[in-house]
Parts: C-alpha cells; sequence; structure tokens
C-alpha cells in the first residue's frame, strides 16, 4: 500500500494543474475570435457527409433543393427547401426529372414554383442550432416531422449560418441575424410568401436568432404567422453559468453564485443573445403575434427554467409597466394545465390577436424534441390548420 502522503500529493498535485488548466482556457477565450469557436463550434460538423445529396439522410430524391442566396454583406447562405411528402407524392415524375445537387438557379425548379405559386402554401423558416449543419444529429428527422405530409402545403427553408457548413464567412451574433433576416427576405421577397404564412422555428441558439430576427421585422410592422421556440434562453450571460456541454459538462458553474465575479466573468462575453429583451419589444411592437415557446424538462444543455424566464419576459410586455413576481404567478396559475409527470401547458392571452403559449413537456431532452409532436403541433396551430382550435385558455 502507497503511503499516504504521496498520495496527497499527487491528489494535490492533479487538483493543482486542472485548476490551472481551467483558468488558463478561461484567459484564452477572453480573446473574442477564440469565445466565438467556443460558441458556435461551427467547424464541428460531419465533413466527409455530401449535403446536395439529401437522399442520403432518407428523403425522396429531390424531395429537397439545396441553394444558396446572398446577404446584404455579401456572405453566400447555404440552404435547403424541403417539400412536403404528400405534395412531391402528387408531382413525383415531374420533379424526378429536374437535375439533382445544389440548384445553380432555385426559381426555375418546380418545388419553388410549387412553393410560389400556390395560394396556400406555407413555409418555416428553421434556424437550427449551434454546431453542425442543417443535414445533422435530429435536425434532418424534425424537417420531415414539421412537413406534415397529409396538408400537403407546409415547406421548409432551413438554412446554415456564415462560417457553418457550406456557407461563407465567420459567425457573429449581428452576422448570423443578417443571416436570419436575409432567409426571411428571401421567402418574402423571391419565394413571394407573405409573412402570414411564415413560421419562423429556432432551436437552441437558433432561438437566439429567432428572437433577434423577429424583432428586426417587428420594427417594420411585420408580422408572422408564428414563432415558436424550442429549448431557448433569455441570454448567453444568464445561460453560460447553468449550462453544461453534451449535458455532463458545466463550463461556468463555479461563478454561479458569486455574483460579482460571475458579473465580471460574464463582461468578457462579445455576443450577449439577449434574447428576453428582444423578445418582449417584438411583443410590445406586434399588433398580431402567435408565440409558442416549449422545453423539455429531462434537456441537461439548457435548463428549462431558460424558458420559464422568457415565458415571463413575453407576458409581462403585454402589459403596461409589467407585473411583480406574485401576481404574475398568480395569473399564470390560473391559465395553466397539468399534463402529468412534471409537463405542463400555460396560456397568456392578452387579447385575441396576442396569445403566448408555454409548454414544458417530460421528455426530449436537448434535440431530440424538436421531431416530437409539440413542436410540430405549435407549426400546425400558428398557421390556423386546428380550424378554430387556437391556444384555448
Amino acid at each position: 500500500m502507497a503511503p499516504l502522503a504521496p498520495i496527497f500529493k499527487k491528489a494535490y498535485l492533479t487538483v493543482l494543474f486542472l485548476t490551472s488548466f481551467y483558468i488558463l482556457v478561461l484567459v484564452a477565450l477572453t480573446n473574442p475570435w477564440l469565445q466565438r469557436h467556443a460558441i458556435y463550434v461551427h467547424k464541428v460538423q460531419a465533413w466527409w457527409q455530401d449535403m446536395n445529396k439529401p437522399e442520403q439522410f432518407g428523403f425522396a430524391k429531390n424531395q429537397i433543393t439545396p441553394f444558396n442566396f446572398s446577404t446584404p454583406d455579401g456572405e453566400t447562405i447555404y440552404a435547403w427547401h424541403v417539400m412536403p411528402l404528400g405534395l412531391y407524392a402528387k408531382h413525383e415524375s415531374e420533379i424526378l426529372q429536374q437535375p439533382s445537387g445544389c440548384a445553380e438557379d432555385i426559381t426555375k425548379t418546380k418545388a419553388f414554383s410549387l412553393l410560389r405559386e400556390d395560394p396556400d402554401s406555407r413555409l418555416i423558416i428553421n434556424f437550427h442550432g449551434n454546431a453542425g449543419t442543417v443535414s445533422q444529429a435530429w435536425r434532418t428527422d424534425s424537417y420531415r416531422a414539421l412537413s406534415d405530409g397529409s396538408t400537403s402545403n407546409i415547406h421548409i427553408l432551413a438554412i446554415d449560418y456564415r462560417g457553418f457548413g457550406y456557407s461563407t464567412g465567420f459567425p457573429t451574433e449581428d452576422g448570423v441575424i443578417t443571416d436570419g433576416v436575409a432567409a426571411v427576405n428571401w421567402a418574402m421577397q423571391v419565394a413571394k410568401v407573405p409573412s402570414d404564412r411564415i413560421v419562423i422555428l429556432g432551436q437552441s441558439l437558433g432561438t437566439g436568432v429567432t428572437a433577434g430576427v423577429v424583432e428586426r421585422f417587428a420594427k417594420q410592422g411585420i408580422d408572422f404567422a408564428g414563432i415558436v421556440l424550442v429549448a431557448g434562453f433569455t441570454s448567453m450571460p444568464d445561460l453560460l453559468p447553468e449550462y453544461s456541454i453534451g449535458g455532463f459538462l458545466p463550463v461556468l458553474s463555479p461563478f454561479k453564485h458569486h455574483a460579482t465575479l460571475k458579473r465580471y466573468v460574464m463582461s468578457y462575453i462579445v455576443d450577449t443573445w439577449e434574447s428576453a429583451a428582444r423578445l418582449a419589444n417584438t411583443v410590445r411592437l406586434s399588433k398580431k403575434i402567435r408565440l409558442f415557446i416549449i422545453h423539455a424538462k429531462d434537456d441537461n444543455d439548457i435548463p428549462w427554467t431558460q424558458s420559464e424566464a422568457l415565458f415571463a419576459a413575453a407576458a409581462n410586455a403585454t402589459t403596461n409597466g409589467g407585473m411583480d413576481v406574485a401576481l404574475f404567478r398568480k395569473m399564470k396559475a390560473r391559465s395553466t394545465t397539468d399534463m402529468g409527470d412534471g409537463a405542463f401547458i400555460s396560456t397568456w392571452k392578452a387579447s385575441e390577436n396576442k396569445i403566448i403559449r408555454e409548454e414544458i413537456v417530460s421528455y426530449g431532452h436537448h434535440s431530440r424534441i424538436l421531431t416530437y409532436a409539440p413542436v410540430a403541433l405549435a407549426a400546425l396551430k400558428a398557421f390556423g390548420l386546428d380550424e378554430g382550435g387556437v391556444l384555448p385558455l
């Protein structure tokens, strides 16, 4: 048996090494370039996969049209237009005759004409989370879940932000929001889909993108059919002390209970993603809003309480001057339905035109929830496809 003193010495040196390494990493991450690599993780992707061949992800031949569009600041953004399978089935023979791969001019494709010319077509613009591309993880499964084959007219536009996948550039908060705005402008100006037939959906980091995008359009007086936030967060400084990489490795939790030290460390965050403030401003500016906030209780990456705070910020924005915590909780309790297993649905109806719904589900983790029924149902309700049963109190 080894002597006790050497064991303590080894343990001490191990702790000292790990602490020093942790501090060194934190210091390094004050560099904006390194910090953005750590936050966006845009270089982590399946390089061996050819995104211009969506069939390898289980889609029908030419059901997805890969294409590019440009941003006002000169970046090239890679995107997928996903056709609903029911619509594809009606036009399969013609679609199969068209060239595969990345379209040089998407406006000449059958899929585009079906989106543009159908007065009943609807479009979900999907903003994904950090790391990976439009083709990775649960994202491809979510497109199948969202593009409901029974309706045959819900299309999906999914994009890779600048620096992700085949898109050019390097991600920053302003830049990524610009990419999202450019995607919406493409939908409205090129595909000619009006905003009242568009749902903006974001997951994880994509909820921050969504909040930034819809606020910019709200300032122009443009409202959408609906906004869906899945596994969202209030702001990056609020999130990081609670965030765990892969659900297992807490990054800044040592600062969580030290307010002064926490503020100091958070002051070095370059992209703050103030989603709660942007969402509240959107609610105030919008004449009509259908906002859906969805989170799983077993999400180990972002705590579901972050979505609770988003709901509170949005609901408070419907009142003049806001409410104190006690009044808000009392009013929320009146419109909350217990779904069992810790799940619940809260509906905040400020008026017929301003309705906010929070759904906390028991299961779904951080990303798999995208493929679950509550997310698809939120889109259907936003489009009014529940035949008048939108968001009952």
